[in-house]
C-alpha cells in the first residue's frame, strides 16, 4: 500500500464530503491527528478501520488500499450501452450504463452476456393499441422462470420484474428504436430485436 496515494486519495475524499479532518476522527472514533497522518502519507489506516473508513467516505476498501478511484470515461449515459446484472442470492436486479463494480449480498457481480433469442428463449411482440403486449410461453416454475423482462431506448429502460407462476404476458407502452432483454434464472440473458 503507498500510504502516499492513500493520504492524497483520502484528503480528496474528506473534502469532497465538506468534512474537517476534526469530523472525520469523531466519525470514526479516533484522534484528528491520525487523520493527519494518514492525509500527509506519514503511515496508513491500519486494516480494523477500513471498514468504518469506507463507510463514512463512500468508498470501496479497494479503492482505498490502491490510492486511486479510477473513474469511468463520461459517455453520455447511453442505455443502449446497458448491462444488466442478477444476484444469485436475493434475485436483484442491477443495471449501469457505463464500466461499474457492483456487489450484492456480499458477492462482486459480472455483467451478464446478452445472448441472442432462440426457439426456447423468446418473445412474441404485438402491436395493440399504443403498447407492445408480450407474451412468452417460457417455463415460469419456482426453478426456472423469466425473472424480468425489460425494453431498453437510446434514453429510457424499462423493467417490469417477474415471478414464478406468473402469466406468460407484459406490456410497455410503444416506443422507437428499441430492444428487449430478459433475464432466465438458469440460462443468463437473453435479447430480442423487437419486431
Amino acid at each position: 500500500m503507498d500510504c502516499k496515494k492513500v493520504g492524497n486519495l483520502l484528503l480528496g475524499l474528506r473534502k469532497e464530503k465538506g468534512m474537517t479532518q476534526k469530523q472525520l476522527a469523531d466519525a470514526m472514533n479516533i484522534s484528528d491527528k491520525t487523520i493527519s497522518k494518514w492525509e500527509r502519507g506519514i503511515g496508513c489506516p491500519d486494516v480494523s478501520l477500513l471498514h468504518e473508513l469506507s463507510k463514512v467516505l463512500s468508498v470501496n476498501i479497494e479503492k482505498i488500499l490502491l490510492g486511486e478511484l479510477d473513474p469511468n470515461n463520461a459517455d453520455g449515459g447511453n442505455m443502449k450501452r446497458i448491462k444488466f446484472y442478477v444476484c444469485p442470492t436475493c434475485g436483484n436486479i442491477i443495471t449501469s450504463t457505463g464500466e461499474a463494480e457492483i456487489s450484492c449480498c456480499g458477492r462482486k457481480l459480472s455483467a451478464l452476456n446478452a445472448k441472442p433469442s432462440d426457439e426456447k428463449h423468446y418473445l412474441k411482440v404485438e402491436t395493440i393499441e399504443e403498447d407492445y403486449y408480450i407474451t412468452f410461453s417460457h417455463e415460469m416454475t419456482k426453478k426456472h422462470y423469466l425473472n424480468f423482462i425489460s425494453y431498453v431506448t437510446c434514453d429510457r429502460v424499462l423493467i417490469v420484474r417477474l415471478y414464478p407462476e406468473q402469466s406468460g404476458e407484459v406490456r410497455f407502452p410503444k416506443l422507437y428504436g428499441g430492444k428487449l432483454f430478459f433475464g432466465c434464472s438458469q440460462h443468463g440473458l437473453w435479447v430480442n430485436e423487437k419486431e
